[in-house]
């Protein structure tokens, strides 16, 4: 008589068809918006400048040694555009490398030169991007300052940087004759 001997193993569920997981209990919610943060005011400082209603150009430089010469021949091939025959261009471009050399004098990495014209005026603006206060290190360049046709000039310091500008009379006025 032989006996017949069935092998025992572990029990194994069966794996077809697959058990799935039970529902949630609490559907998920999309994140909550966070509260809306309102910047706060900058006391003292001006706002920021932004021009409207004229033409403008903006013109960016590495602060080296170059970028006064760089800005005074680019800034002159933008302003060609506007179309003033009687602009003075050596004091333009006198104007614009004074400027730019006194931004890069007054450090920083990089200078920006903004052009805008308004009622046969020409602004001409560099700033140095440097926010640190230097003192009596920026000022206005004298060789810019007694030019004939900058009707005024002068320098500001804000939350983008050191700041000189030149306004010019782009249609001089001629020159009274004595005698």
């Amino acid at each position: 008589m032989s006996e017949v001997v069935e092998a025992k193993g572990p029990k194994v569920p069966p794996s077809y068809p697959p058990k799935s997981p039970p529902p949630q209990k609490k559907p998920v919610e999309p994140p909550r918006p966070q509260p809306a943060t309102t910047p706060k005011p900058l006391i003292g400082m001006p706002p920021r400048m932004v021009v409207t209603s004229r033409r403008a150009r903006v013109l960016a430089f590495r602060a080296d040694q170059w970028a006064a010469k760089k800005a005074a021949g680019q800034a002159a091939l933008a302003v060609a555009e506007w179309d003033y025959p009687l602009l003075d261009e050596h004091d333009f471009l006198k104007t614009v490398h004074g400027l730019v050399h006194a931004a890069v004098a007054g450090g920083g990495k990089r200078v920006s030169v903004h052009l805008a014209d308004q009622d046969d005026k020409i602004l001409v603006m560099v700033l140095n991007h440097r926010i640190d206060d230097q003192g009596d290190a920026v000022q206005v360049p004298t060789e810019v300052a007694v030019l004939r046709t900058v009707d005024a000039c002068g320098i500001h310091t804000d939350q983008d940087g050191h700041a000189w500008w030149a306004l010019l009379d782009a249609r001089p006025r001629p020159k009274k004759q004595l005698g």
